[in-house]
């Protein structure tokens, strides 16, 4: 399974070593994961909710986990996004990629992490002092999508 949107917390050792093991030719893992902060836009953030279309987001990540294996030489990629209401220091999301080499795993987990923050079908609502207010889970930041030639997409 490449793809997982789920609300259970997840475990970075076990998830890189469910990819090593699938291929012996594995030299390099790359991953990053991201996590819950407790303030965003000057705000006090005490906790965050994401929500998604389910099968739509799978179909979306899964469409950018095939391009990367287009464009750089890896050998597998591993997303997980979690949803419902998390709170400050919780993690978010893993991307994780296997190569033979570490410049192609690199590339590769910072492609799909661009696109997850900028494309991907995500929408969350933080509690701040003032109350609930829903923020644009896409960020958008035009140069990371044109570093590898996306179109940003009108919200």
């Amino acid at each position: 399974m490449r793809v997982s949107i789920q609300t259970e917390d997840f475990d970075l050792g076990a998830e890189v070593a469910r990819l090593r093991e699938a291929n012996k030719g594995v030299g390099a893992v790359c991953s990053f994961i991201g996590t819950v902060r407790d303030r965003n836009d000057g705000q006090s953030v005490s906790t965050m909710e994401l929500e998604h279309y389910p099968g739509m987001t799978e179909k979306s990540i899964e469409a950018m986990i095939d391009e990367a294996h287009q464009r750089f030489d890896i050998f597998g990629a591993r997303v997980i996004h979690r949803v419902g209401l998390l709170q400050p220091l919780d993690q978010i999301v893993l991307v994780a990629v296997t190569s033979a080499h570490r410049g192609q795993s690199f590339q590769a987990c910072e492609f799909l992490m661009d696109y997850l923050k900028t494309q991907a079908p995500f929408w969350k609502k933080e509690q701040t002092p003032e109350g609930a207010r829903w923020v644009d889970a896409r960020v958008s930041d035009d140069a990371a999508l044109a570093r590898w030639g996306i179109q940003a997409r009108n919200s």
